[in-house]
């Protein structure tokens, strides 16, 4: 496995992992082959690229819901942050997603 492949395969499982709401430990149980240790290891690997403590991803943001539907006809719902909009429609990447919001949060 090339280094860029390694690196895509963790920023994957750094992803599904932050998603899932579960502890280090429990969601390392449910992935076999996957240690604490290593899932700590590039979790600091990508929080010193990225700028992004782990454990600290995740947090409250403000939300504002207009008079409008949100949720169109075809079930695309419309994600704010400051001044970007994101269209969220049906069979999205939930990983890719996670990192855009991350960057934008970033950002704005």
């Amino acid at each position: 496995m090339t280094k860029a492949e390694r690196e895509a395969l963790w920023e994957t499982r750094i992803a599904e992992y932050r998603m899932s709401g579960q502890s280090v430990r429990e969601w390392c149980a449910a992935h076999e082959g996957v240690s604490p240790r290593q899932l700590w290891y590039w979790l600091r690997k990508f929080k010193d690229r990225n700028g992004v403590t782990p454990g600290k991803s995740n947090r409250w943001l403000p939300v504002e819901i207009s008079n409008q539907s949100f949720i169109e006809e075809d079930h695309t719902l419309l994600v704010k942050i400051g001044p970007a909009n994101i269209e969220v429609k049906p069979g999205f990447d939930p990983a890719l997603l996670s990192q855009v919001v991350k960057v934008l949060v970033a950002l704005c």
